[in-house]
């Protein structure tokens, strides 16, 4: 399969290190799809109370609660004026790093419109 002078690179098998995937994409039946990163999503998942694993869902009867722990979280978030969980810390360009908080605004409202309208919201 490989010429004699290539060497295969070996494969590690059950490797403890979990992947996060690079997208992560929220989807609710009542709200358009919104896309985050996966290190962003994450964060955001745990911080509604969630695993943080993808894929995943809230059901319709959970959305309230988990949209209600992410606010907190937040809130908490920013009170402590502690900025290193924006997502983009290591930012060579000199622009300014966006906040978790802002980057959360667009699952808030995916929140907000399955809680009105009674539906689930899921992500992969």
């Amino acid at each position: 399969m490989f010429p004699d002078n290539v060497a295969a690179a070996p494969v590690v098998a059950d490797s403890p290190a979990k992947v996060i995937p690079m997208l992560v994409t929220f989807k609710s039946s009542s709200h358009g799809d919104i896309t985050l990163f996966g290190s962003v999503a994450k964060s955001l998942l745990k911080m509604m109370g969630q695993s943080g694993q993808v894929p995943g869902a809230v059901m319709a009867d959970d959305v309230v609660a988990a949209k209600n722990a992410l606010t907190q979280s937040l809130d908490a978030l920013e009170s402590t004026d502690d900025d290193d969980q924006t997502s983009a810390k290591n930012n060579d360009e000199g622009e300014a790093p966006v906040a978790l908080s802002t980057r959360a605004i667009p699952l808030l409202a995916m929140l907000d419109s399955a809680a009105e309208n009674g539906d689930n919201v899921m992500w992969e």
